[in-house]
């Protein structure tokens, strides 16, 4: 397993060690010991999520405010843009994104931390996404911010609109949101 930071230092790139022969591949896609080892982080997964989507969906960006989860995320069918933003009122890098392609095909997995939104656009016809959390969902706290915020300006590789929820749609502004300290 090869880890990574990203420009945002506490988000890292994760690529898997993968196995792969004319019958095709073998990967560990989680493995505790080797997860604590390469990250240095000792987290305790809690729930596992799997979401299907079409192409031009976003979802996010999200997170919550409170009881804040940290993700494991990876593609297994398709390609998403997957972006992370820092919430933090009291990092350097509050507002800051980052941006990058996960698909079957790379098998890269990203780590997000508690306090940081999320949120993925497809690419593909289709995307299946899988990740872990470290904390349960809690919908008294679930927060979205506004996917287009200028003041955080990410680099959607859209072609046309999004097909956005209706909370998504409506999220509010980096400046009138609700973030961590």
């Amino acid at each position: 397993m090869k880890v990574a930071p990203t420009e945002l230092p506490e988000v890292l790139l994760i690529e898997p060690d993968v196995f792969g022969d004319d019958r095709g591949f073998f990967m560990e896609s989680y493995n505790a010991r080797r997860f604590r080892e390469a990250t240095g982080l000792d987290v305790e997964f809690v729930q596992d999520n799997h979401s299907r989507s079409v192409q031009g969906v976003l979802r996010g960006i999200h997170y919550q405010v409170v009881k804040p989860q940290g993700k494991l995320v990876r593609v297994v069918a398709g390609r998403v843009f997957d972006v992370v933003v820092d919430l933090r009122r009291s990092s350097p890098c509050f507002g800051r994104w980052f941006g990058i392609e996960l698909s079957d095909h790379n098998r890269r997995q990203l780590w997000v931390p508690p306090g940081f939104g999320h949120a993925f656009l497809v690419l593909s016809n289709s995307a299946d996404f899988i990740y872990k959390t470290t904390e349960y969902w809690h919908k008294d706290y679930d927060r979205s911010l506004r996917w287009n915020d200028p003041a955080i300006g990410i680099q959607w590789p859209l072609q046309g609109d999004p097909i956005l929820a209706a909370k998504d749609a409506a999220a509010p502004l980096l400046a009138q949101a609700e973030v961590y300290p």
